[in-house]
């Protein structure tokens, strides 16, 4: 596993309870009580994961059409879903990511799609170990 070269940012965040808990990051900004999926009254990881995995991705493909010199909708949309399941009796989590690109037509739009999963750090993580399907919608 490589080891980073520069360390950009550190996102700190203090959790207690786990699941049915409550967590805040140093800064304040976030601060949420935490609930099992479907019990209601708070946030729950998945949640969490899909937010911080859409917006990322969404820089990755502002950064991907940069790179291939196109234009960008600034209506660009990500529609994460992460579903946590199991297999084989353990947890796991599998996503999907809706890509909406208003105004390119849809072959260039996945290329995009593409190049950004080779960009974005929550792809890059989960490359290979969780089932990821992109739908340009």
């Amino acid at each position: 596993m490589p080891t980073l070269d520069k360390v950009l940012y550190t996102a700190k965040a203090h959790t207690t309870g786990g699941r049915d808990g409550k967590s805040r990051t140093d800064d304040g900004q976030l601060d949420v009580k935490l609930t099992s999926p479907g019990k209601g009254g708070g946030t729950n990881p998945e949640q969490l994961f899909a937010v911080g995995w859409s917006a990322c991705y969404i820089g990755a493909l502002k950064a991907g059409a940069a790179k291939l010199k196109i234009a960008l909708s600034p209506e660009v949309a990500v529609d994460a879903e992460i579903d946590l399941g199991t297999v084989a009796g353990a947890y796991t989590i599998q996503a999907r990511l809706n890509v909406s690109i208003p105004g390119m037509d849809k072959k260039q739009a996945q290329e995009l799609a593409d190049l950004a999963h080779t960009i974005c750090p929550y792809s890059r993580a989960t490359y290979g170990n969780i089932n990821v399907t992109t739908n340009i919608v």
